[in-house]
């Protein structure tokens, strides 16, 4: 049996070589993009679809019977709709580990810009303040160090893990943060209430579900340590926007970088993109994508995609 395989929005990976997505015994077919109106017409003869960030709802795929793998092109599976696909018997895969050192990276190269001022300072260069300047340097906009300062990690995965290792060599302090919903306090961990209490810096690393939408709305921004620094890299509706911008505005946040926004592409007359407040930094998530990362998720979903062709063939004998 041959399998097709369709990958709705393959220009998400960027330049990255998928050629190790062409298995043996399969039909590859790739789609730069797929507007929703485009996704059940491309996926009606395939029985393996590909998806980033292309949303695999129950409506869509009770048009798909052909169906029986999704390999998601992330590690987030939050587009699909699980329990749809586990009714119709269709597999989902996601890729986990590929992005291991390239998010904790971000996490500092945002968490580093915050705290000295990289887009402020250069602006300033750019103005020609320096040039004018009657010292040797500029000291209009205030920086802090990262040293003796507390980062709480909310999400304690491989990702977590790993930012809270680069925390510990910058000889920042690391918390973790239980979850907000239990009753119990794990060893090793805090309750999410007083940790918010407790963090100079909160760097959000959880999976967006139901439990977590909004998970910092306005009474927990409001918990914070005043004077805060928020990293998001994680996912955007983590976080309530309007909650988010008043709480740069009083004050109650120092700062906020965020990688990752609710509706991604994000409408021009997004907040957040219209406040243009100097104590947020974004950045359009790009926190996963080193080229060597993508060549990881590459060679991922191709492992995947061979488990998935081989474990159908030992099934039939």
């Amino acid at each position: 049996m041959r399998y097709n395989i369709v990958f709705l929005d393959a220009a998400s990976l960027g330049d990255a070589d998928l050629a190790a997505l062409q298995q043996p015994g399969c039909e590859l077919q790739l789609f730069p993009y797929s507007a929703p109106a485009d996704i059940v017409d491309r996926l009606q003869h395939a029985d393996i679809a590909i998806v980033n960030k292309c949303r695999l709802d129950a409506a869509v795929l009770a048009q798909l019977p052909r169906l029986k793998a999704i390999m998601v092109a992330a590690t987030g599976m939050d587009n699909i709709d699980l329990t749809a696909a586990a009714t119709q018997g269709i597999q989902v895969f996601n890729v986990q580990d590929y992005a291991g050192t390239a998010v904790p990276q971000h996490v500092f190269a945002l968490l580093l810009a915050l705290s000295n001022q990289l887009s402020q300072y250069q602006q300033a260069v750019q103005r020609g303040d320096w040039s004018r300047s009657q010292n040797f340097c500029l000291l209009d906009y205030p920086m802090f160090e990262l040293a003796g300062k507390t980062m709480v990690i909310v999400g304690y995965g491989s990702l977590g893990q790993a930012t809270a290792e680069l925390a510990k060599a910058f000889g920042m302090r690391v918390l973790i943060a239980e979850r907000p919903d239990v009753t119990e306090v794990r060893p090793g961990r805090i309750a999410f209430n007083n940790a918010l209490a407790l963090a100079d810096v909160l760097s959000l690393h959880c999976p967006l579900t139901p439990a977590t939408q909004h998970l910092l709305n306005r009474e927990r921004l409001a918990q914070l340590k005043a004077g805060a620094v928020l990293i998001n890299t994680a996912r955007g509706g983590l976080i309530e926007t309007e909650a988010l911008i008043a709480a740069l505005k009083s004050g109650q946040l120092l700062a906020a970088a965020l990688d990752v926004l609710e509706t991604e592409p994000p409408p021009a007359e997004h907040p957040l993109l219209q406040c243009r407040l100097p104590n947020l930094l974004l950045t359009p998530h790009i926190g996963w994508a080193s080229r060597e990362a993508r060549t990881r998720m590459v060679l991922k979903i191709a492992a995947n995609i061979q488990n998935f062709v081989n474990s159908r063939m030992e099934t039939r004998r």
